[in-house]
């Protein structure tokens, strides 16, 4: 669309925000008689929705429109339904400029267009037991579009510095108690190319949703992967010993990281079975206690400011890695995978490295709305993120 026409721009929809919100105030204290005709006007406008062209004014109405606190009320959710689908629909230029008007939006609107959309995906994944809404095999659409158009609203959001919202407002919590499993699987099923998922979209689940997909997920690939080791031994006629369910580690307290080392580099291919833990010499069990025993001190041992590895920033209390260890790849690759065994074995680890790290893992992008889409992109490291690992002391400090 051009926006040189209207004089409308990427960073500014040429809109009168004050007179803007003044209208949205002042509709929620009139009469349901006026909002009923406020949303018929809606109606009428929503009704040419099947022409292709978008001109700039229809773009700002849309970003008006989803600004109107009549949708608050669940007895207009069918129209809000068709406006979402409206602004999902919109090409990827427009949902760019979207994303780039909802960074100016005040925190407070921001956020109740948050809480709106969240409140409508709750009730149509729930629906309320009087049948109100319309059966959910006429409307299982409603929740993409709301959670699509959640996702422009979470795009503007991190790429505002700071964000105007706090990352756990977009979690919706609800959705804990839906069947999280079925709807990994239909996003990792390739018998189901573009089907819904919320997996698709990391940003709404709770930390509760992703530990529970995680915890299920690690499970039932440790029983697939001692499935097989049991499969190839019967084929080979070997006789299978318990061992091969496992991902054995045997260590020496005297040698603990090297022995550590040796011990993942030459089991590649048992990393994704149940970790059990013994130490040489020393009889017992592993029933959970020597694993998370071996993790503590293996932790303990390498992020010692003794041995190198890592600094200790005491004033933003994390830790960053050593410049004078740049060349031990092979430790260091021995952190990233006892972070992946703990996460993979429900182990909770004592680790403190600043944001910009965990941003960092984040990159490539992992979870692409679609094949050609991009999603999670990693803003480059800032003086911010140096601030955040090294801060300056006040004098005297």
């Amino acid at each position: 669309m051009n926006r040189d026409e209207d004089g409308s721009s990427p960073d500014d929809p040429t809109l009168n925000m004050e007179l803007l919100y003044a209208v949205h105030d002042a509709l929620k204290t009139l009469p349901s008689i006026i909002h009923k005709t406020v949303l018929k006007s809606i109606i009428n406008a929503l009704l040419e929705e099947n022409r292709m062209l978008y001109a700039s004014d229809e773009v700002r109405a849309m970003f008006m429109l989803i600004q109107n606190p009549v949708f608050a009320a669940q007895s207009s959710y069918t129209i809000f339904a068709h406006l979402l689908r409206q602004m999902v629909n919109l090409p990827s230029t427009d949902h760019q400029l979207l994303v780039t008007w909802f960074k100016i939006l005040e925190v407070e609107k921001l956020r109740m267009m948050v809480r709106h959309l969240q409140q409508f995906i709750t009730i149509r994944q729930f629906p309320p037991a009087d049948k109100s809404l319309p059966p959910l095999s006429k409307s299982r659409w409603w929740i993409p579009m709301a959670t699509k158009t959640l996702a422009l609203i979470n795009a503007a959001n991190n790429a505002s510095n700071p964000p105007l919202l706090d990352y756990s407002e977009f979690y919706n919590s609800a959705l804990d108690h839906v069947d999280l499993m079925q709807d990994y699987f239909n996003w990792q099923s390739p018998q189901r190319p573009g089907q819904f998922a919320y997996c698709q979209y990391p940003f709404i689940l709770s930390i509760v949703a992703k530990r529970i997909i995680l915890t299920k997920d690690s499970e039932q690939q440790m029983i697939l992967t001692a499935r097989r080791s049991l499969v190839a031994k019967v084929a080979r006629h070997q006789a299978p010993q318990i061992d091969i369910f496992f991902l054995n580690i045997h260590i020496r307290r005297s040698h603990l990281v090297s022995d550590s080392l040796n011990e993942i580099a030459s089991k590649q291919k048992d990393l994704k079975k149940k970790l059990k833990v013994s130490f040489v010499g020393e009889p017992g069990l592993d029933m959970g206690g020597l694993t998370k025993e071996w993790f503590l001190l293996l932790i303990r041992q390498i992020f010692h400011p003794d041995y190198g590895m890592f600094v200790y920033h005491p004033n933003s209390r994390c830790y960053w890695f050593s410049t004078d260890q740049e060349g031990n790849l092979r430790e260091y690759n021995l952190i990233g995978v006892l972070m992946g065994l703990a996460v993979y074995n429900s182990i909770i680890l004592d680790l403190h490295f600043p944001s910009v790290c965990y941003r960092k893992l984040l990159s490539p992008p992992v979870v692409p709305p679609s094949d050609s889409a991009r999603v999670g992109v990693v803003k480059s490291p800032t003086m911010e993120d140096l601030a955040e690992i090294m801060p300056v002391s006040p004098p005297g400090q």
